[in-house]
């Protein structure tokens, strides 16, 4: 028999769910993460899917040079894992970036909510065709575009950078974190930034991006 709600010492890890994840989420089994566990491996099987209840989490993979690229990120509220619950191996990594808590609810249970919540299947398959469709574009960016071109896309992409009025603050944001997005070296990505400063174009600080004015299409 589900549960209907949370035992009332844990109520607040489930306020950000919207209803239809909070009752995935009471199916589960509660687990805490420290900051830069690994909860997922690239290419393991796996029938888990993970409710992220409190921090965030990176989706990562790695390419045949063993250089890292971001997929994205995802904070509490939203759910992972669901790539794999037809039992085929994971197609990315999930790292807290950190400390977690996740609801983890094996397929089983996951099935028992879809017959009990019909409607949670087109929440599903929606969620599936938005991270297709984001690994989709990542791919296409680095196959076309250059690595210039890649960061003023990802810049770009940011809550808040498609503002006419400047200047707009990014954060957090390291230059490792760009490079991982782009699939590019920390290196390359460190001095195209220095240059965009130099020109008038941003402001660098720890963490921390300003867009002081529109970035040029080339450079």
């Amino acid at each position: 028999m589900k549960a209907t709600r949370p035992p009332a010492s844990h109520e607040k890890l489930f306020a950000t769910l919207n209803p239809a994840h909070r009752a995935l989420a009471l199916r589960g089994t509660l687990r805490s993460y420290k900051k830069n566990i690994v909860i997922i491996n690239e290419g393991e099987v796996g029938d888990l899917l993970f409710v992220l209840l409190q921090g965030s989490v990176k989706v990562f993979a790695t390419d045949a040079d063993g250089r890292e690229i971001t997929y994205g990120t995802i904070t509490s509220g939203d759910y992972f894992g669901e790539m794999s619950l037809d039992g085929g191996p994971r197609s990315a990594s999930v790292m807290t970036l950190e400390p977690s808590v996740c609801a983890v609810v094996t397929r089983s249970a996951v099935r028992e909510h879809l017959a009990e919540e019909p409607e949670f299947a087109l929440d599903l398959v929606a969620q599936v065709i938005r991270r297709a469709r984001a690994a989709t574009e990542t791919a296409r960016s680095m196959a076309l575009l250059d690595v210039y071109g890649r960061v003023v896309g990802l810049l770009g992409s940011h809550q808040g950078a498609t503002l006419t009025t400047h200047p707009i603050v990014i954060r957090p944001i390291t230059h490792q974190d760009i490079a991982s997005r782009i699939g590019a070296s920390r290196e390359m990505v460190s001095r195209l930034l220095k240059d965009l400063e130099k020109g008038g174009y941003i402001e660098l600080a720890v963490k921390r991006i300003t867009l002081l004015k529109k970035l040029p299409s080339r450079w």
